[in-house]
């Protein structure tokens, strides 16, 4: 079987408050091979961005990253020097943020902007940088890029600005594109854009693709496997139609029911009754106990660990191994 192009084993983030220490990443294990599109779901404060930041080395304190591996093209990332890192953040691994807002300068040309970041990571002049740029802003589908160029962030729509930032990202031709939230603050006609052009380039560069997002309609359509993240840890994990159709996590059976997937159509949707753990005081045993409508005796004081079964999929809840326990009242 060939190497995983990125392999994560119990990555450990924790971030250091007045109030206590928030358990953002807590022992995330996750795989990703090449070519392939994997998607890391959950609700907000899951953990989710924490992770991809984690990925990339991007936290800064009162975040830490404490343990944990995160090897990719067979080097682990966390013992590289801060100059080898920077060669391969934005390099081989590129990341794509959910407001681009926050990441173009609004006082350069778009053009300028790409072209800087072709000069850091490919080493190049001025005028082949801005040639390189343009046929970046050709390769997002940007319409009459050499105008488009000499455009400031703010002459741009979101949709547009978003693209830019991509542009930004692909020029480097990386292996893995992770991509935060892209299309969050999108309507709904560019999200599907958006999605669309990042499906055609993970095919046109043989980019992987890690899809950090809450929107379990874009991982129907879009992605091959499946990572569901609750209270800083992977809770279930397979392949994107196994868990849209046989869900083993009360969590994510929980998600399905409040929100629209493939082939669903519902008149009214189902809340989540709760609200999600605090991370810096997680509840003892299964962290969706208190939330559970399926909860065991043990669930309470237990922690499960992740069970695999037979088709593929793995489970972190006491449910998953078939014990019999009594429900809890």
């Amino acid at each position: 079987m060939a190497e995983p192009l990125l392999s994560v084993e119990n990555l450990v983030t924790h971030i250091f408050t007045d109030h206590g220490v928030v358990k953002a990443v807590d022992g995330v294990s996750l795989t990703i091979a090449p070519g392939e599109a994997v998607a890391l779901v959950g609700e907000s404060g899951s953990g989710k961005s924490m992770t991809a930041q984690s990925l990339m080395r991007l936290p800064r304190p009162p975040a830490r990253i404490l343990s944990g591996s995160v090897r990719f093209e067979g080097r682990d990332l966390l013992t590289l020097s801060e100059r080898e890192m920077r060669a391969i953040r934005g390099g081989r691994m590129g990341m794509i943020f959910q407001d681009p807002s926050t990441y173009l300068n609004p006082l350069m040309r778009v053009g300028d902007q790409i072209a800087e970041a072709v000069m850091l990571h490919r080493k190049m002049r001025r005028a082949a940088a801005r040639a390189e740029a343009l046929e970046a802003m050709r390769l997002v589908r940007i319409p009459a890029p050499e105008t488009v160029m000499d455009y400031y962030p703010h002459q741009l729509s979101g949709g547009m600005r978003q693209r830019i930032l991509i542009a930004m990202v692909v020029t480097s031709r990386p292996s893995l594109m992770i991509a935060d939230e892209p299309t969050t603050a999108l309507d709904v006609t560019v999200q599907a854009q958006i999605m669309r052009l990042l499906a055609g380039l993970r095919t046109e560069l043989g980019s992987a693709l890690l899809l950090i997002t809450h929107d379990l309609g874009l991982v129907a359509e879009f992605c091959d496997r499946v990572y569901v993240m609750y209270g800083g840890r992977i809770v279930e994990t397979g392949t994107a139609e196994d868990i849209f159709y046989a869900p083993r996590h009360p969590y994510t059976r929980a998600l399905m029911r409040s929100t629209l997937g493939p082939e669903r159509r519902v008149e009214r949707f189902e809340a989540i009754e709760g609200n999600p753990p605090n991370l810096a005081r997680l509840p003892p045993g299964c962290s969706f106990n208190p939330r559970c409508p399926e909860r065991l005796a043990r669930c309470a004081h237990d922690a499960p660990p992740l069970f695999a079964s037979a088709s593929g999929v793995a489970s972190r809840c006491w449910l998953a191994e078939g014990g019999s326990d009594e429900r809890a009242a």
